[in-house]
Protein backbone atom coordinates (compact mmCIF):
# COMPACT_ATOMS: atom_id res chain seq x y z
CA UNK A 1 0.00 0.00 0.00
CA UNK A 2 1.63 3.41 -0.78
CA UNK A 3 1.60 5.95 1.73
CA UNK A 4 -0.89 9.22 1.13
CA UNK A 5 2.01 11.46 0.13
CA UNK A 6 3.35 9.08 -2.68
CA UNK A 7 3.60 10.57 -6.08
CA UNK A 8 2.09 7.31 -8.08
CA UNK A 9 -0.57 5.18 -7.08
CA UNK A 10 -0.57 2.04 -8.87
CA UNK A 11 -2.08 3.75 -11.77
CA UNK A 12 0.32 6.21 -11.92
CA UNK A 13 2.79 3.69 -12.43
CA UNK A 14 1.38 1.86 -15.25
CA UNK A 15 0.25 5.15 -17.26
CA UNK A 16 4.66 6.33 -16.37
CA UNK A 17 5.74 3.04 -17.53
CA UNK A 18 3.60 2.94 -20.53
CA UNK A 19 4.53 6.02 -21.60
CA UNK A 20 8.29 5.03 -21.26
CA UNK A 21 7.78 1.76 -22.82
CA UNK A 22 4.98 1.81 -25.13
CA UNK A 23 5.13 5.71 -26.61
CA UNK A 24 8.76 5.81 -26.10
CA UNK A 25 9.48 8.71 -23.96
CA UNK A 26 12.83 9.77 -22.96
CA UNK A 27 13.09 8.45 -19.22
CA UNK A 28 13.73 12.04 -17.48
CA UNK A 29 10.54 13.45 -19.90
CA UNK A 30 8.55 10.66 -18.04
CA UNK A 31 10.15 12.03 -14.86
CA UNK A 32 9.22 15.55 -14.96
CA UNK A 33 5.89 14.50 -16.44
CA UNK A 34 5.13 12.54 -13.32
CA UNK A 35 6.68 14.60 -10.98
CA UNK A 36 9.44 11.58 -9.65
CA UNK A 37 13.35 11.40 -10.44
CA UNK A 38 14.33 9.09 -13.27
CA UNK A 39 16.09 6.52 -10.93
CA UNK A 40 12.26 6.03 -10.12
CA UNK A 41 10.54 6.47 -13.73
CA UNK A 42 13.49 3.70 -14.96
CA UNK A 43 12.73 1.33 -12.01
CA UNK A 44 9.03 0.86 -12.87
CA UNK A 45 9.36 1.01 -16.46
CA UNK A 46 12.05 -2.24 -15.92
CA UNK A 47 9.23 -3.40 -13.93
CA UNK A 48 6.63 -3.30 -16.55
CA UNK A 49 8.93 -4.57 -19.48
CA UNK A 50 9.71 -7.58 -17.44
CA UNK A 51 6.19 -8.66 -15.79
CA UNK A 52 3.89 -6.36 -17.16
CA UNK A 53 0.53 -4.82 -15.13
CA UNK A 54 1.13 -7.19 -12.05
CA UNK A 55 4.59 -5.80 -11.20
CA UNK A 56 3.09 -2.39 -10.72
CA UNK A 57 1.96 -3.09 -7.16
CA UNK A 58 4.36 -3.09 -4.35
CA UNK A 59 6.56 -5.97 -3.32
CA UNK A 60 7.34 -7.52 0.46
CA UNK A 61 10.66 -5.42 1.96
CA UNK A 62 11.07 -8.71 3.61
CA UNK A 63 14.27 -10.31 2.49
CA UNK A 64 14.67 -13.78 0.25
CA UNK A 65 17.57 -14.72 2.74
CA UNK A 66 17.82 -13.99 6.77
CA UNK A 67 20.76 -15.70 8.03
CA UNK A 68 20.47 -14.87 11.13
CA UNK A 69 16.82 -16.07 11.98
CA UNK A 70 16.37 -18.46 14.83
CA UNK A 71 16.21 -21.97 13.31
CA UNK A 72 13.01 -23.69 13.00
CA UNK A 73 14.17 -26.08 15.55
CA UNK A 74 14.65 -23.54 18.06
CA UNK A 75 11.41 -21.95 16.95
CA UNK A 76 9.17 -24.68 17.51
CA UNK A 77 11.12 -25.17 21.09
CA UNK A 78 9.81 -21.85 22.08
CA UNK A 79 6.27 -22.83 20.60
CA UNK A 80 6.13 -26.37 22.47
CA UNK A 81 6.98 -24.41 26.02
CA UNK A 82 4.44 -21.49 25.40
CA UNK A 83 1.61 -23.95 24.50
CA UNK A 84 2.56 -26.43 27.26
CA UNK A 85 3.39 -24.38 30.49
CA UNK A 86 2.11 -20.99 29.03
CA UNK A 87 5.33 -19.23 29.81
CA UNK A 88 6.54 -15.32 29.31
CA UNK A 89 9.10 -14.79 26.73
CA UNK A 90 11.38 -14.32 29.94
CA UNK A 91 11.04 -17.12 31.53
CA UNK A 92 11.40 -19.28 28.25
CA UNK A 93 14.67 -17.27 27.02
CA UNK A 94 15.96 -18.44 30.46
CA UNK A 95 15.34 -22.17 29.85
CA UNK A 96 16.65 -21.83 25.95
CA UNK A 97 19.42 -19.80 26.84
CA UNK A 98 18.12 -17.04 24.31
CA UNK A 99 17.39 -13.30 24.80
CA UNK A 100 14.07 -12.58 25.71
CA UNK A 101 13.35 -9.59 22.46
CA UNK A 102 14.16 -13.25 20.44
CA UNK A 103 11.30 -15.10 22.00
CA UNK A 104 9.29 -12.06 21.58
CA UNK A 105 9.89 -11.96 18.14
CA UNK A 106 8.91 -15.65 17.33
CA UNK A 107 5.95 -15.85 19.30
CA UNK A 108 4.62 -12.55 17.56
CA UNK A 109 6.11 -13.96 14.29
CA UNK A 110 4.00 -17.22 14.95
CA UNK A 111 0.79 -14.46 16.03
CA UNK A 112 0.35 -16.44 19.44
CA UNK A 113 -1.85 -15.07 21.97
CA UNK A 114 -0.67 -12.78 24.98
CA UNK A 115 -1.04 -14.68 28.03
CA UNK A 116 -3.40 -11.73 29.53
CA UNK A 117 -5.65 -12.90 27.18
CA UNK A 118 -5.67 -16.86 27.68
CA UNK A 119 -7.67 -18.49 30.33
CA UNK A 120 -4.86 -19.52 32.96
CA UNK A 121 -6.30 -23.05 33.82
CA UNK A 122 -7.30 -24.42 29.80
CA UNK A 123 -4.57 -22.40 27.75
CA UNK A 124 -7.56 -21.06 25.19
CA UNK A 125 -7.96 -17.36 24.37
CA UNK A 126 -10.94 -15.55 26.95
CA UNK A 127 -13.75 -14.34 25.27
CA UNK A 128 -14.44 -11.32 25.58
CA UNK A 129 -17.97 -9.28 24.82
CA UNK A 130 -19.96 -6.20 25.43
CA UNK A 131 -23.20 -5.51 25.25
CA UNK A 132 -24.73 -2.70 22.66
CA UNK A 133 -27.22 -1.25 25.11
CA UNK A 134 -26.70 0.29 28.25
CA UNK A 135 -29.12 -1.39 30.86
CA UNK A 136 -28.48 -4.70 28.79
CA UNK A 137 -26.73 -6.44 31.51
CA UNK A 138 -25.54 -5.70 34.77
CA UNK A 139 -22.30 -7.36 37.17
CA UNK A 140 -22.80 -7.45 40.26
CA UNK A 141 -20.59 -8.67 43.44
CA UNK A 142 -19.01 -7.70 46.39
CA UNK A 143 -15.33 -7.09 47.77
CA UNK A 144 -14.33 -7.71 51.27
CA UNK A 145 -11.73 -4.77 53.02
CA UNK A 146 -10.61 -5.39 56.44
CA UNK A 147 -11.29 -1.88 58.45
CA UNK A 148 -8.16 0.87 59.39
CA UNK A 149 -7.69 1.00 62.57
CA UNK A 150 -7.69 4.78 64.09
CA UNK A 151 -4.16 6.07 63.87
CA UNK A 152 -3.59 4.24 61.38
CA UNK A 153 -2.45 0.43 60.78
CA UNK A 154 0.59 -1.13 60.19
CA UNK A 155 1.70 -0.58 56.65
CA UNK A 156 1.50 3.05 57.71
CA UNK A 157 2.79 3.72 61.16
CA UNK A 158 5.09 0.24 61.70
CA UNK A 159 4.06 -2.93 63.51
CA UNK A 160 4.55 -1.34 67.06
CA UNK A 161 2.32 1.35 66.66
CA UNK A 162 -0.29 -0.02 64.67
CA UNK A 163 -0.79 -2.76 67.23
CA UNK A 164 -1.36 0.16 69.92
CA UNK A 165 -3.92 1.91 67.69
CA UNK A 166 -6.14 -1.62 66.85
CA UNK A 167 -5.88 -2.04 70.64
CA UNK A 168 -7.37 1.31 71.15
CA UNK A 169 -9.92 0.98 68.16
CA UNK A 170 -13.19 1.35 70.04
CA UNK A 171 -15.07 -1.43 67.47
CA UNK A 172 -12.83 -4.26 68.88
CA UNK A 173 -13.74 -7.16 69.85
CA UNK A 174 -10.83 -9.59 71.39
CA UNK A 175 -10.58 -12.99 70.30
CA UNK A 176 -8.78 -15.90 72.03
CA UNK A 177 -5.31 -14.56 71.54
CA UNK A 178 -6.35 -11.02 73.08
CA UNK A 179 -5.97 -9.53 69.75
CA UNK A 180 -8.48 -6.97 68.57
CA UNK A 181 -10.87 -7.11 65.07
CA UNK A 182 -11.84 -4.07 63.79
CA UNK A 183 -14.04 -5.97 61.68
CA UNK A 184 -14.84 -5.70 57.46
CA UNK A 185 -15.93 -3.22 55.20
CA UNK A 186 -17.97 -4.92 52.13
CA UNK A 187 -18.05 -3.08 49.09
CA UNK A 188 -21.33 -3.70 47.32
CA UNK A 189 -21.03 -3.00 43.25
CA UNK A 190 -22.89 -2.82 40.60
CA UNK A 191 -21.19 -2.27 37.17
CA UNK A 192 -23.17 -1.77 33.96
CA UNK A 193 -21.48 -3.45 31.07
CA UNK A 194 -21.89 -1.42 28.17
CA UNK A 195 -21.08 1.97 30.07
CA UNK A 196 -19.19 0.39 32.87
CA UNK A 197 -21.38 3.06 35.11
CA UNK A 198 -20.64 2.19 38.60
CA UNK A 199 -22.45 2.36 41.62
CA UNK A 200 -21.19 0.87 45.00
CA UNK A 201 -22.19 1.08 48.90
CA UNK A 202 -19.70 0.20 51.86
CA UNK A 203 -22.21 -2.01 54.41
CA UNK A 204 -21.55 -3.86 57.26
CA UNK A 205 -22.41 -7.36 55.85
CA UNK A 206 -22.83 -9.18 53.01
CA UNK A 207 -26.41 -11.04 53.98
CA UNK A 208 -29.66 -11.59 52.04
CA UNK A 209 -31.23 -8.69 52.88
CA UNK A 210 -28.18 -6.20 52.57
CA UNK A 211 -27.78 -7.33 49.10
CA UNK A 212 -31.67 -7.35 47.93
CA UNK A 213 -31.14 -3.31 49.90
CA UNK A 214 -28.63 -2.01 48.06
CA UNK A 215 -30.08 -3.50 44.90
CA UNK A 216 -33.41 -1.67 45.13
CA UNK A 217 -31.34 1.90 45.14
CA UNK A 218 -28.64 0.20 42.77
CA UNK A 219 -32.17 0.12 40.55
CA UNK A 220 -32.88 3.26 41.41
CA UNK A 221 -29.42 5.09 40.59
CA UNK A 222 -29.50 3.32 37.08
CA UNK A 223 -33.18 4.07 36.50
CA UNK A 224 -32.54 7.86 37.58
CA UNK A 225 -30.43 8.34 34.93
CA UNK A 226 -32.24 6.39 31.78
CA UNK A 227 -30.97 3.13 32.23
CA UNK A 228 -33.25 0.37 32.22
CA UNK A 229 -31.98 -2.85 33.73
CA UNK A 230 -32.84 -6.01 32.13
CA UNK A 231 -30.33 -8.59 33.23
CA UNK A 232 -28.03 -8.81 36.24
CA UNK A 233 -24.93 -10.92 36.40
CA UNK A 234 -23.81 -12.43 39.92
CA UNK A 235 -21.54 -15.53 41.26
CA UNK A 236 -23.01 -18.38 43.36
CA UNK A 237 -22.77 -16.39 46.97
CA UNK A 238 -25.33 -17.30 48.98
CA UNK A 239 -26.82 -13.77 49.26
CA UNK A 240 -28.07 -14.33 45.39
CA UNK A 241 -29.11 -17.49 45.68
CA UNK A 242 -31.42 -16.32 48.32
CA UNK A 243 -35.53 -16.08 47.61
CA UNK A 244 -35.66 -12.63 48.80
CA UNK A 245 -32.98 -11.90 46.26
CA UNK A 246 -35.14 -14.12 43.72
CA UNK A 247 -38.24 -12.14 44.07
CA UNK A 248 -36.17 -8.98 43.82
CA UNK A 249 -35.39 -9.24 40.57
CA UNK A 250 -39.11 -10.71 39.63
CA UNK A 251 -40.47 -7.95 40.66
CA UNK A 252 -38.65 -5.55 38.56
CA UNK A 253 -38.67 -8.38 35.58
CA UNK A 254 -35.19 -8.71 35.64
CA UNK A 255 -33.23 -11.91 34.43
CA UNK A 256 -30.95 -13.51 37.02
CA UNK A 257 -27.70 -15.37 35.93
CA UNK A 258 -25.05 -16.86 37.79
CA UNK A 259 -21.67 -17.05 36.76
CA UNK A 260 -20.05 -20.97 36.29
CA UNK A 261 -18.65 -22.35 40.05
CA UNK A 262 -15.07 -21.34 40.18
CA UNK A 263 -15.11 -19.19 37.71
CA UNK A 264 -15.27 -15.44 38.17
CA UNK A 265 -13.60 -14.70 34.75
CA UNK A 266 -17.29 -14.68 33.21
CA UNK A 267 -17.96 -11.76 36.00
CA UNK A 268 -14.67 -9.98 34.82
CA UNK A 269 -16.04 -6.83 34.35
CA UNK A 270 -16.78 -6.00 37.99
CA UNK A 271 -13.59 -7.82 39.22
CA UNK A 272 -11.64 -5.99 36.84
CA UNK A 273 -13.32 -2.69 38.98
CA UNK A 274 -12.73 -4.17 42.25
CA UNK A 275 -8.87 -4.24 41.20
CA UNK A 276 -9.27 -0.85 40.00
CA UNK A 277 -11.25 0.30 43.38
CA UNK A 278 -8.16 -0.94 45.69
CA UNK A 279 -5.01 -0.07 43.72
CA UNK A 280 -7.07 3.77 43.10
CA UNK A 281 -8.93 4.25 46.54
CA UNK A 282 -8.19 1.80 49.05
CA UNK A 283 -4.41 1.40 49.16
CA UNK A 284 -3.77 4.42 46.98
CA UNK A 285 -2.60 6.63 49.98
CA UNK A 286 -1.73 5.94 53.42
CA UNK A 287 -5.39 6.54 55.06
CA UNK A 288 -5.00 7.46 59.24
CA UNK A 289 -8.71 6.25 59.82
CA UNK A 290 -11.12 3.62 58.35
CA UNK A 291 -13.49 7.09 58.72
CA UNK A 292 -10.94 9.16 56.88
CA UNK A 293 -10.56 6.62 54.03
CA UNK A 294 -14.51 6.43 53.67
CA UNK A 295 -14.85 9.81 52.91
CA UNK A 296 -12.32 10.08 50.19
CA UNK A 297 -14.98 7.10 48.25
CA UNK A 298 -17.99 9.37 47.07
CA UNK A 299 -15.04 11.74 45.41
CA UNK A 300 -13.30 8.49 43.81
CA UNK A 301 -16.17 7.02 42.34
CA UNK A 302 -17.40 10.75 40.88
CA UNK A 303 -14.12 10.72 39.41
CA UNK A 304 -14.55 7.06 37.84
CA UNK A 305 -18.11 7.55 36.51
CA UNK A 306 -17.65 11.47 35.19
CA UNK A 307 -13.60 12.29 34.61
CA UNK A 308 -11.22 8.94 34.59
CA UNK A 309 -10.70 8.01 31.60
CA UNK A 310 -11.40 4.21 31.16
CA UNK A 311 -9.43 2.23 28.24
CA UNK A 312 -12.05 -0.47 27.17
CA UNK A 313 -13.90 3.10 26.19
CA UNK A 314 -11.22 4.25 24.32
CA UNK A 315 -10.14 6.51 27.28
CA UNK A 316 -13.10 7.91 27.65
CA UNK A 317 -15.19 7.76 31.03
CA UNK A 318 -18.52 5.87 31.50
CA UNK A 319 -20.40 8.76 31.86
CA UNK A 320 -19.51 9.52 27.63
CA UNK A 321 -21.35 6.63 27.30
CA UNK A 322 -24.70 7.58 29.59
CA UNK A 323 -25.85 11.33 27.48
CA UNK A 324 -28.21 11.98 30.16
CA UNK A 325 -26.55 11.41 33.48
CA UNK A 326 -27.03 13.77 36.27
CA UNK A 327 -23.57 16.14 36.49
CA UNK A 328 -22.28 14.76 33.24
CA UNK A 329 -20.44 18.40 32.71
CA UNK A 330 -19.24 19.26 36.12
Amino acid sequence: MTHRNAPLTELGRLRLARCVIDDGWPLRRAAERFQVSPTTAARWADRYRQHGVEAMTDRSSRPHHSPTRTPTRTERRIIKIRVLHRWGPARIAYLLGLNPSTVHRVLTRYKLARLRWLDRTTGTPIRRYEHDNPGDLVHVDIKKLGNIPDGGGARVVGQKLGRANRARSVNKTLDSSGRGHLGYSYLHNAIDDHSRLAYTEILADERKETAVGFWRRAQKFFSTNGITVRRVLTDNGPCYRSKPWAEAMTAAAITHKRTRPYRPQTNGKVERFNRTLVDEWAYARPYRSEAERRAAFTQWLHTYNHHRGHTALGGHPPASRVPNLTGQHT
